[in-house]
């Protein structure tokens, strides 16, 4: 295979980076060479580096452009932990504060005791649903809320971290909207993207689907380990996840935690918020409270649906014994389902962000996302 065309800006101190990301598209480990993909970094708040190239589409007919939206699935989460952490700031919230403060409803069955900080740290023993259930549901956020509010743990909450892919994005866009009384994507929308010029969505309407890449599924399955009713619950059973992936339906619905639509450069420009002291373009957002509260280690330990030990803060992974967010071992970031990568780190001052539609089996850390992100700090 050819490399195509790559697209952007690299300074020569970064050309490793630039090779490293050619490199994809011809030679990638495991035979996942890229069909369209982005790279982007912001040092202190500003982009730095911003490669984009190939496809948007599977069939190599449409350019993976500047304007190209990727669905980043959970790396989303990243934006999804900022949004509750405005909450935080803005006196609305404490992560020591219990879930039933402003979801009574969720009590039911023995979660009345559950924490905001530790729900957001995938604790709360719902990572899925307890039996399955028409994939539709996800389409109906009261009431798939309803459902999980009354459901039994299927561990004793707070005792264990269990990734939750889907659950945690609907009860965390719950307790937004109670808080904030809009939508986490409309939220997102008006106080973010709009003005600083953001391409971020948490539901995208109709008008930016023509935009949106094309996703290259992966040919294999991802190694959760021994299945059992953890991680059917959480991703195999009927109804684990939404139904219509790529769909206008699945595009426009709220998912905050699986079906953000995003620019590789936009999402590193917001990360940097955490990256740098709570600020983006001269505007605080985070004090140093919230974001040590956003950031400290809620639990860690053996995953019980990942096949990983974890360091969780709330609602990002700590880089902390995974080591793919470079070498600060308090990095934080996400990954999202089939290699896309976003990462923040408030030591270096650096946040980026890897999206691709070529998806790959890698739970975490992607063998293109590290790389690019091994090249990068080799350069410091």
């Amino acid at each position: 295979m050819t490399t195509p065309q790559i697209h952007g800006t690299c300074p020569d101190r970064f050309v490793a980076v630039k090779d490293a990301f050619a490199a994809n598209f011809t030679d990638a480990s495991e035979g996942l060479n890229e069909v369209g993909a982005r790279f982007s970094v912001t040092i202190e708040g500003e982009t730095v580096i911003d490669l984009w190239g190939g496809s948007a589409d599977t069939a190599g007919e449409k350019p993976f452009t500047q304007t190209t939206l990727v669905p980043i699935f959970s790396s989303g989460k990243a934006v999804m932990a900022l949004m509750i952490a405005r909450l935080v700031e803005q006196g609305k919230l404490s992560y020591d504060d219990k879930v039933i403060d402003h979801w009574p409803e969720f009590g039911q069955n023995g979660k009345d005791h559950l924490t905001i900080g530790q729900l957001m740290s995938h604790q709360s023993g719902l990572p899925g649903f307890d039996e399955p259930v028409d994939p539709a549901i996800w389409y109906d956020p009261p009431a798939v809320v309803a459902r999980l509010a009354a459901q039994k743990p299927m561990w004793e909450p707070g005792t264990a971290s269990g990734y939750h892919p889907i659950s945690i994005g609907l009860m965390a866009g719950e307790i937004f909207r109670r808080l904030d009384g809009r939508t986490m994507g409309t939220a997102l929308r008006e106080d973010f993207c709009e003005p600083f010029g953001l391409d971020l969505w948490i539901g995208t309407p109709a008008s930016e689907h023509d935009r949106a890449a094309e996703m290259k599924r992966p040919s294999s399955l991802p190694n959760l380990g021994k299945l059992d009713e953890l991680k059917m619950a959480a991703f195999v059973n009927k109804g684990a996840a939404p139904g219509g992936r790529g769909s206008a339906e699945w595009r426009g619905a709220e998912i905050p935690s699986a079906n953000m639509h995003a620019s590789g450069a936009d999402l590193a420009r917001i990360l940097s918020i955490i990256a740098n002291d709570g600020r983006l373009k001269g505007e605080t957002f985070l004090s140093a409270e919230t974001l040590g509260a956003l950031s400290q280690e809620r639990i860690h330990g053996p995953d019980k649906i990942l096949p990983f030990t974890l360091s969780w803060a709330a609602g990002l992974m700590r880089n902390e014994g995974i080591d793919i967010f470079g070498p600060n071992p308090d990095a934080l970031g996400h990954c999202g389902w089939g290699g896309s990568l976003v990462w923040a780190d408030d030591k270096a001052k650096v946040s980026g962000a890897y999206v691709m539609n070529r998806q790959s089996p890698h739970l975490l850390g992607d063998p293109r996302a590290v790389r690019l992100v091994n090249a990068l700090y080799q350069a410091f």
